[in-house]
């Protein structure tokens, strides 16, 4: 039990009964623990040396205070859940959130907002009424409301960093989440997730780690490893998901792909979130294994930055504004983007069939520029790509489908300085294309849009280094793309 003095600063799970022997489940008494630490503003430690087993029961440890995990470990065990989407651990702010509902439209790029708060905030806003990411093919849907997330300061005006992307002439719902102005530190653990072996009928996703919906958040030195999981199991929606929150550091942080089942499967995932820093943080096992699928994924998303990371993609799956890669390296499934804004890729390897992927089930789309800069591409062809020729931006626009937005291809792209290693692929190879063909059918002027779609304008390229001397070309759709200024600076 708890024995509190003046001087106490940190309280450790065996405090308040955690045995930490790997046998006995230990997650009432790690829930009690935080319960009390988050009453009195103390500091959470893990024991030393620790093993803590925490069953399937629907229950969660609330996370307000800084966090040590320390060299402990925690095993969780999914083969018998409750609730998949009870998380073990969820970080949240003890500032709540506040409901607005007299602002009714809202402007894209509209600078200031009738607000009158006590202190910077992140706002969700969501018009239910207009349908966005109609995606298409064979995930096909109806798509989603429309959502769009910014920061303001108390006194209404939009942070320029995190624009506003969309008209909004009916706001259906607008929730403001004020902006925690200390930062709350996690740290340390090493988690092994037993995971579910049967996802049954129905398609389940557990999301069974670490929740963070708190803004101002360092999670730090942590290591997850996933046991048992077999083809037939249940697909996760991320061990580490940060969910309505702003400036959030992974850092220094071990993740494991999940194996390739019915759906998506995701270690880590960022949702409605802003200003996302993931620093020198690893995938454990094999980016380049099509048996497992993508580590991080992301759905309404601005300004997310990898740095330093080994991962085996990055995804912009409902769309990010604005982000950056920079000394890292991407494996088999490349850069998947949708969005708008400025994208900068700089100092990175990418091992895939495509260097970049606009979504196609999400029209290809991103409205702004991209950047490439001292980068090498690898090509690298799965078996179910071998008749397909490497391209360096790649995408699908049939221009039959209404996606609920107008698609742009990116206005202006800048490589500067690539090397391609390209000596390792079929007889029949005959060249890097900067584009895929995007639309084979727009292979003239007798072509004509039912959804229109805007070409790229400008394209600069300079210090491109291929090692098969092949010489590169800008599309076999050369119809699609006449238009296009072209610098060549090489």
């Amino acid at each position: 039990m708890l024995v509190l003095t003046e001087t106490k600063k940190y309280v450790y799970y065996s405090e308040y009964g955690a045995v930490g022997d790997g046998v006995v489940n230990d997650f009432a008494a790690i829930i009690a623990t935080h319960r009390v630490a988050n009453k009195l503003g103390l500091a959470v430690r893990a024991d030393k040396n620790a093993t803590y087993y925490i069953g399937g029961e629907n229950q969660t440890a609330v996370i307000q205070t800084d966090t040590d995990w320390g060299n402990a470990k925690f095993v969780i065990d999914d083969r018998t859940v409750v609730n998949p989407n009870s998380q073990i651990f969820n970080v949240v702010s003890k500032l709540n959130p506040i409901k607005e509902i007299s602002i009714k439209t809202l402007s894209k790029y509209q600078k200031k907002i009738d607000l009158n708060l006590t202190q910077d905030a992140l706002v969700i806003v969501m018009d239910e009424t207009t349908y966005r990411h109609k995606r298409e093919g064979i995930n096909q849907d109806d798509g989603f409301a429309q959502t769009d997330l910014f920061l303001v300061s108390e006194d209404g005006y939009v942070d320029l960093d995190t624009p506003i992307m969309w008209d909004f002439e009916q706001i259906t719902d607008m929730t403001i989440y004020p902006i925690d102005e200390t930062t709350l530190t996690i740290k340390g653990g090493h988690f092994t997730t037993i995971a579910n072996d049967n996802a049954g009928a129905e398609l389940v996703y557990y999301k069974r780690g670490i929740g963070v919906n708190r803004s101002n958040v360092i999670v730090c030195g942590l290591c997850h490893v996933i046991e048992n999981e077999l083809e037939n199991g249940a697909p996760y929606g991320g061990f580490i998901c940060i969910k309505d929150c702003a400036n959030v550091m992974i850092r220094d942080v071990l993740v494991s792909a999940h194996k390739v089942v019915k759906a998506g499967s995701y270690d880590l995932l960022a949702t409605c979130a802003l200003n996302l820093t993931y620093q020198n943080c690893k995938q454990l096992n094999d980016i380049h294994d099509p048996n497992l699928w993508g580590v991080f994924g992301s759905n309404y998303t601005k300004n997310i930055i990898f740095d330093q990371v080994i991962f085996s993609r990055f995804d912009a799956h409902k769309g990010t504004t604005n982000g950056m890669i920079k000394d890292s390296i991407i494996g088999y499934m490349g850069v998947l983007l949708i969005g708008w804004g400025d994208f900068l890729i700089e100092n990175t390897k990418v091992y895939s069939s495509t260097f970049i992927g606009l979504r196609s089930d999400y029209g290809s789309s991103w409205e702004g520029m991209i950047t490439v800069k001292n980068c090498e591409f690898i090509p690298r062809l799965r078996r179910c790509e071998i008749n397909k020729d490497p391209v360096l931006i790649d995408g699908y626009y049939t221009g039959k489908h209404d996606f609920g937005y107008f698609c742009y291809m990116p206005r202006k792209i800048t490589i500067d300085g690539l090397k391609v290693h390209d000596l390792d692929l079929p007889e029949k190879y005959q060249g890097l294309r900067i584009f895929a063909d995007f639309n084979r059918e727009f292979a003239d002027s007798t072509f004509v849009w039912k959804y229109p779609y805007a070409i790229t304008e400008e394209l600069l390229v300079k210090n491109v280094e291929i090692d098969s001397e092949k010489m590169y070309t800008v599309s076999r759709n050369s119809f699609m793309f006449r238009n296009i200024k072209i610098t060549n600076l090489n």
